[in-house]
C-alpha cells in the first residue's frame, strides 16, 4: 500500500514534537495536498532540544501547523480543533515510560487518560468520524502466552504506564460503541531510529559507548525484546489511516525478529567498532523479561510487513548519531 494517505485532505497529529508524530507529520507532508495540523506541549520528560529539533524541521515545511498546547486542558484543544476542522485525528501524544511512571503517576493520568478522554470527546463534538490512538505493548502486562496477541486478555498491566494506556484503550471501545467513531488502537513495540528519544536503550547505549561511559543492563541481560523501525512503524500507521472499513480494532506494531538484549549490545558495538562497559542491574519493577509479538493481523489486513531489520537499523542509527554528535552529545539521556 502507499506510504501517502489517500483519503484526508487535513490530519491533526498529536505529539508531533515527540519521535513516532515527528516522523508521520514528515512523511506526509511529503504530498503536497496534505495538511499537517500539529499539536505537543513539548514536556520535559527528556531533554527538550530533541523536541524542539524536530519541530523545527517541521515548521520549515508550509503545510504544516504547530500549536504549543496541552491537550489535557480540554477547552484549549477544542478551540483548535474547531478551528482547524481535520478530517482525522491521529493522537500519538502521551507520557512515555515504564520507570518514570512509578515516580509520577499523576502525570500518566493526565497525559494519557485525560489527554485520550479530551481528543475522543471533541471528535465526538465536532463529526471527527476516525481517530487513530497510540497504545502500547506495556498493555499485555502478565499476559502468559507468547507471542502477544490482539487477541489476549490485558487486564493486568504491570506498570502504570501500561495501565494508562489500557485504560485510555478502553475509552476509546466506549467511544465507539456509544457514538460510532471509528477508531484504531495502535499498539507500539520499542520504536527506535534517527531522532529517536534519548531516555531509550539505543541513544542511551550509543551516546555512552561512544563517551566511554558504562551502560547499565537489567536483569543481569535476561531479557528478549523485539525492537520496530520507526520507518516500519509509519508505514502502518499510514496504512491503518487508508484502510477503507474500521470500528475499533487493534494492532501489533512490532519488528519481526525478537533479539536477546547481550545480542542487541553486541551488534551496537560491530556497529561502532567499540566495546562496551557493561553494569549488570537487577530487574526493574514494571519491566518484562521477553516480548514476543504475533503481528500476523497488522499482516493481513494492513499489508504491514516490517522491512528494516534490526542490523540494518543499527548501521543507520549509529550513523546518524556520529554524524550529528556535534549536538547529540550535549544532550541528556537520562530518565
Amino acid at each position: 500500500m502507499s506510504r501517502t494517505i489517500n483519503k484526508y485532505k487535513k490530519v491533526l497529529i498529536t505529539g508531533t514534537a515527540g519521535f513516532i508524530g515527528f516522523h508521520l507529520a514528515k512523511e506526509l507532508l511529503k504530498n503536497k495536498n496534505c495538511k499537517i495540523i500539529g499539536v505537543d506541549v513539548v514536556t520535559d520528560y527528556y531533554d527538550i532540544r530533541m523536541k524542539q529539533k524536530r519541530n523545527e524541521i517541521l515548521k520549515k515545511h508550509p503545510n504544516y501547523r504547530f500549536y504549543k498546547t496541552n491537550i489535557a486542558d480540554y477547552k484549549k484543544f477544542e478551540i483548535i480543533v474547531k478551528k482547524e476542522k481535520p478530517d482525522i485525528i491521529i493522537h500519538l501524544a502521551a507520557q512515555a515510560g515504564v520507570r518514570y511512571s512509578l515516580a509520577n503517576p499523576w502525570s500518566y493520568a493526565e497525559s494519557n487518560y485525560l489527554a485520550t478522554l479530551n481528543v475522543l470527546e471533541s471528535a465526538k463534538r465536532h463529526y471527527i468520524k476516525r481517530v487513530l490512538i497510540a497504545s502500547s505493548g506495556s498493555v499485555y502486562g502478565k499476559n502468559g502466552k507468547m507471542p502477544f496477541s490482539e487477541k489476549h486478555i490485558t487486564d493486568h498491566p504491570i506498570s502504570i504506564y501500561g495501565a494508562s494506556k489500557k485504560a485510555s484503550e478502553l475509552l476509546a471501545h466506549s467511544y465507539h460503541h456509544l457514538y460510532g467513531i471509528e477508531v484504531g488502537l495502535m499498539r507500539f513495540f520499542t520504536a527506535y531510529g534517527e531522532y529517536g528519544r534519548p531516555d531509550l536503550a539505543l541513544f542511551k547505549f550509543v551516546k555512552s559507548i561512544i563517551i566511554d561511559k558504562p551502560i547499565y543492563v537489567y536483569n543481569n541481560g535476561k531479557m528478549t525484546r523485539t525492537f520496530t523501525h520507526i520507518s516500519d512503524i509509519i508505514s502502518g500507521i499510514i496504512n491503518l489511516t487508508n484502510k477503507k472499513e474500521l470500528s475499533c480494532d487493534i494492532y501489533n506494531f512490532s519488528g519481526n525478529n525478537p533479539i536477546k538484549l547481550l545480542d542487541f549490545i553486541k551488534l551496537i558495538e560491530n556497529s561502532l567498532d567499540k566495546k562496551a562497559t557493561i553494569n549488570f542491574l537487577p530487574m526493574q519493577p514494571g519491566d518484562i523479561k521477553e516480548a514476543l509479538v504475533d503481528i500476523s493481523k497488522a499482516g493481513k489486513e494492513l499489508n504491514y510487513n516490517p522491512k528494516i531489520s534490526i542490523e540494518d537499523g543499527i548501521d543507520e542509527f549509529t550513523k546518524w548519531f556520529l554524524d550529528n554528535k556535534n549536538w547529540l552529545l550535549p544532550l541528556k539521556d537520562s530518565d
